[in-house]
């Protein structure tokens, strides 16, 4: 937001549901004062941008406590962990509690079936489970266990809307209060056989919990990919103050500080080399694993780890200002933003509710005008309540999305949860991270050119005594070609951070290192110019060799695709989704992979923030984009993503970020993964039609007066059956080799 609106971020507690967050979302965009503001119901937040002269932080949070939730101040991670573990075990304890009391009314279940119902076994049953032991049972479930569902109904109700908690309360409620009916009936003499369905209401109410105890537990890992990216910040920093080295903790860092940074360790914070040369892995930022030359006057990255020189550093950014915080900042506000996906049961019933309402109590009218009895428009309109109650309509979804999800987690494919599933099958753009992704990850060795007998022996003898990563690709491969160093008299290794390294060998000065290095003091013929330029215009990392000023040959490393890239690329393409590659590398490099893979189109140079703005510029186009990738620097264009599809390989940050977790580096599970998440939703759509086909034609008779309420609860548990059996087909499904 520009100009005078800053923002807030508030921690929301008690939605339940898409409805819910709506409904917080609207409260918040009308209160004056306030611009704009985004609640993501899965990471239970609010972004709210406002005029602070018009609109305190104290006055936000009363809007939504007037909107019937509470929110606070946005917490630390440990505080809100805090909350969210006390939150689950409480839903666990709800649970178990809900079980135990509604197994007891499970069996009572036998004394509705033909046949047994007369059985000495359900006459001994029936005797222990007494209809008083089951109204006491059923009523601590129903009001007690159950009482989330009438309040979170009476919150949509009052704000003038329909959700899966109203459609419960309105489906058990049903049940409960028949059957209560019946009981104060039979014990007042008027009835001396009454139809008890207390089992219906609690086991309803427990199948819920269990499935609310089961988004809980996904939702509650999307707030880990913040403390991931926190781990990699170092924890103290040793600064030179008054002449003297101190070691400090990084929060009492000052802009100017002088750092010392020995080899191997992590840079503190972003500053600017002031002394000393090095090369640095700044793979956690760029992707790419070849490590940065650097040198007195060029920027360092805080948290990017210094390889081979020792470093006196001068701080430039703030703590907050660092490229870290600016790439944790991107993932927050990128999450924070995401629109909450609305349930497709809570859009259903927005409309079906009131229609079975208003149906209900036509029937009870007609009846109690037409015949004058009270008891028979009562058990009626009871009949029509529970045929239409929407235990399969709430089984629909989350039946569906436990077999797709486990069917994917069996094959390798971790979805986050159901909103993610539903949002992959919509995905008709696909963005690739190239190195670690597309590639192997790791250089090496494409081309040897020797102009020298000795120069593979030399090379092997001096990369021998390095593990810089080019010197670990050069042993690999020619230790696999066979070369051996054998005898050789070697000299002591030196090395020249950010240009190469020399040696004597036999008496011989033999200097590795970069094209500008060895040129610089060793001619080149026309031809072997020529090579060395054709490596580089392919985009490939050059290494040359001289001995004795003399130029004895080049190494041309690359990171090379994977095998499975061209087959997961060709299949998403025939699944009508545009694939692209994205890089920090320069231009030739991604350009070449793009040719290479028959990709739709490459993004070269591209740091952290550039990737989630492309993202966003390609999903304000009207795309529903998918980013893969493997890297810390990929997190934010993860987490912008509409899917974020992380390799499992990767980081743990790429990982916890991503809404979709592919186990391994089979790439071909991508086009699997969103084949999966189609299906799936066909599955949901089907269940919704069956379960609302069930109903719709079950109230006509039912209005008629041809279906008793326990015949109507023992339909309706067969809608339910129906709904889970095709629910169950999506563990059959079949993948592609």
């Amino acid at each position: 937001m520009e100009g005078k609106y800053i923002r807030q971020d508030l921690n929301i507690f008690g939605m339940t549901c898409a409805a819910c967050s709506s409904r917080v979302e609207k409260s918040l965009n009308k209160a004056e004062g306030v611009s704009q503001a985004n609640v993501n119901l899965v990471t239970e937040s609010a972004a709210v941008y406002f005029d602070s002269e018009v609109i305190s932080k104290d006055d936000l949070i009363g809007v939504v406590k007037h909107a019937g939730y509470d929110a606070k101040e946005k917490m630390s991670k440990a505080e809100k962990d805090e909350i969210l573990a006390k939150n689950f075990r409480k839903e666990v304890w709800r649970f178990v509690i809900s079980a135990i009391l509604s197994l007891p009314l499970l069996l009572t279940m036998i004394s509705h079936i033909p046949g047994l119902a007369d059985s000495s076994f359900s006459h001994s049953l029936m005797g222990i489970i007494t209809p008083t032991v089951q109204l006491i049972l059923a009523s601590i479930v129903q009001f007690i266990i159950g009482y989330r569902f009438y309040d979170g109904a009476y919150k949509a109700l009052r704000g003038k809307s329909a959700n899966m908690d109203v459609l419960v309360a309105l489906g058990t409620s049903a049940a409960y209060f028949y059957s209560l009916v019946e009981y104060i009936r039979q014990m007042l003499g008027q009835t001396t056989a009454p139809h008890y369905y207390f089992e219906t209401s609690a086991i309803l109410i427990t199948l819920i919990l269990l499935g609310k105890l089961l988004e809980s537990y996904a939702t509650s890992r999307t707030t880990e990919s913040i403390a991931g990216l926190l781990k990699l910040q170092s924890k103290e920093a040793n600064v030179l103050r008054d002449g003297k080295e101190w070691k400090v903790p990084l929060e009492e860092l000052r802009l100017d500080d002088i750092l010392v940074i020995r080899p191997g360790e992590k840079i503190p914070m972003d500053g600017i080399i002031i002394s000393g040369e090095t090369s640095i892995d700044e793979s956690m930022i760029s992707g790419e694993p070849v490590p940065v030359n650097k040198k007195i006057g060029d920027d360092v990255i805080g948290g990017t780890i210094n390889f081979d020189g020792a470093l006196q550093v001068r701080v430039t950014k703030r703590m907050e200002e660092t490229v870290l915080q600016s790439i944790i900042r991107l993932v927050e506000e990128a999450q924070g933003i995401k629109a909450p996906i609305q349930r497709i049961a809570d859009k259903i019933s927005g409309i079906f509710v009131p229609i079975v309402l208003g149906i209900a109590l036509v029937v009870f009218l007609i009846w109690l005008l037409a015949f004058g009895e009270l008891n028979g428009a009562l058990e009626v309109a009871i009949a029509v309540l529970v045929i239409a109650c929407p235990c399969a309509l709430g089984l629909a979804t989350p039946t569906a999305i436990m077999a797709g999800t486990g069917t994917g987690a069996e094959n390798g494919i971790l979805f986050k949860g159901g909103e993610h599933l539903e949002r992959t099958s919509k995905v008709d753009t696909v963005i690739f991270d190239k190195t670690g992704t597309l590639t192997e990850g790791k250089l090496k060795v494409t081309d040897i050119y020797s102009v020298d007998e000795r120069f593979a022996t030399y090379a092997l003898a001096i990369e021998s005594q390095s593990e810089h990563p080019i010197a670990s690709a050069i042993k690999r491969k020619l230790t696999e070609d066979g070369v051996k160093v054998g005898d050789l008299e070697i000299g002591r290794v030196r090395a020249k951070a950010g240009h190469g390294m020399s040696s004597v060998v036999e008496n011989q000065k033999v200097t590795l290192g970069s094209y500008r290095f060895i040129q610089a003091t060793t001619p080149l013929s026309a031809d072997e110019e020529a090579q060395i330029q054709s490596f580089m215009q392919e985009g490939k990392t050059i290494v040359l060799m001289a001995i004795d000023g003399v130029f004895a040959g080049a190494f041309a490393l690359s990171d090379v695709a994977r095998k499975e890239a061209f087959e997961a690329i060709k299949r998403l393409q025939k699944q009508g989704i545009k694939t692209y590659v994205s890089s920090g590398d320069q231009s030739v490099v991604v350009q070449n992979m793009a040719n290479a893979l028959q990709l739709d189109g490459f993004f070269a140079e591209q740091l952290p923030g550039d990737k989630s703005e492309l993202v966003v510029k390609l999903q304000n186009e009207g795309h529903v984009v998918a980013f893969v990738g493997d890297g810390i620097n990929d997190a934010p264009a993860l987490a912008a993503s509409d899917v974020g599809i992380s390799i499992g390989t990767g980081t743990d940050i790429a990982i916890e970020t991503g809404d979709v977790t592919l186990v391994g580096h089979r790439l071909t599970l991508i086009p699997d993964t969103i084949a999966l998440s189609r299906a799936t939703m066909r599955n949901i759509r089907q269940n919704f039609f069956w379960a609302l086909a069930y109903n719709c034609a079950g109230i006509p008779v039912a209005a008629f007066g041809l279906l008793a309420p326990w015949v109507a609860g023992l339909a309706m548990a067969f809608s339910s059956v129906s709904v889970v059996s095709n629910a169950l087909r999506l563990k059959r499904y079949k993948f592609k080799n």
